[in-house]
């Protein structure tokens, strides 16, 4: 086990604190500090980076993005019995570590980093998507994080890499590819967490793509959101919901109204999302 800093093993630290982790939450803990760096490393260089961090939990990947030389980690952890196990990160890395106590969801990260920062975190499963989704979505582009290296379930993870043809395309494919580059690194066996979850998970790196399509957010996930939605259909039937028009509107963008969702690259997408202005 990697012996980063002179604070107390992970395991001494949930039993001394009592940090059972709660299913309610989203909650399984890493606590093997060797993988904990692998992250923090994969994030790119460290050397005076703002990072942002949700879900630290009792602080094995707080504390190994300040040992690897963070500037400042502001960590935003919704748990409040994993407040005084961070706070003694924090006196054990004066000035370095911000901890707020707060729903990931309903801070503003922006405000909270104050300039350009990375994101860096092994997400709640809970509330992974929705924060990602929000991420993406980010005004104005390109947005307040640099790079985002974020642990999900390897299901959707492959759902946010995904491109047009592959059978995890989706929703969250079409975004990522959107407004970002993004790709697995590596996987992370159930074992490595406490308690071991059922399924495996992976690490997806995502860079924001500074120019991307013109597409306005709403209207790309209204038209996106239909053709998926009834995916097996043909879209000129799927999209009868977003468009008056819908066979216009698909040979405007210059796409064959017999294609089905799953064969519509991300350029469809945006050129089908600035064509007209889609029904309510």
């Amino acid at each position: 086990m990697a012996q980063i800093d002179d604070l107390p093993p992970l395991r001494d630290v949930i039993s001394r604190f009592g940090l059972d982790a709660r299913k309610s939450l989203g909650q399984n803990f890493l606590l093997d500090l060797n993988l904990t760096a692998r992250i923090a490393r994969a994030s790119g260089e460290l050397e005076g980076a703002t990072v942002v961090e949700v879900g630290p939990g009792p602080g094995g990947l707080t504390r190994a993005l300040l040992a690897g030389g963070a500037r400042r980690v502001v960590a935003i952890e919704r748990d409040e019995r994993c407040l005084a196990a961070l706070a003694e990160i924090a006196a054990h890395y004066p000035g370095r570590l911000e901890v707020i106590s707060g729903d990931a969801l309903a801070v503003d990260m922006a405000v909270l980093a104050g300039g350009p920062a990375r994101i860096v975190a092994n997400l709640p499963y809970n509330v992974a998507t929705p924060l990602l989704v929000g991420w993406l979505r980010a005004e104005p582009w390109p947005p307040w994080w640099t790079s985002a290296t974020l642990m999900f379930q390897r299901e959707v993870a492959e759902r946010i890499v995904a491109a047009a043809g592959d059978d995890a395309y989706g929703r969250l494919g079409v975004l990522a590819g959107w407004r970002s580059e993004a790709r697995i690194l590596f996987e992370v066996g159930p074992k490595a967490f406490v308690p071991p979850p059922k399924v495996t998970s992976a690490i997806v790196h995502l860079v924001p793509r500074p120019a991307p399509l013109a597409a306005d957010p709403d209207r790309l996930e209204k038209v996106v959101a239909a053709a998926f939605n009834q995916r097996r259909k043909m879209l000129r039937s799927s999209l009868k919901s977003v468009f008056a028009d819908p066979e216009a509107a698909l040979a405007a963008a210059g796409i064959e109204p017999t294609r089905r969702a799953e064969e519509v690259d991300v350029a469809g997408f945006a050129a089908l999302a600035r064509i007209g202005r889609p029904e309510a």
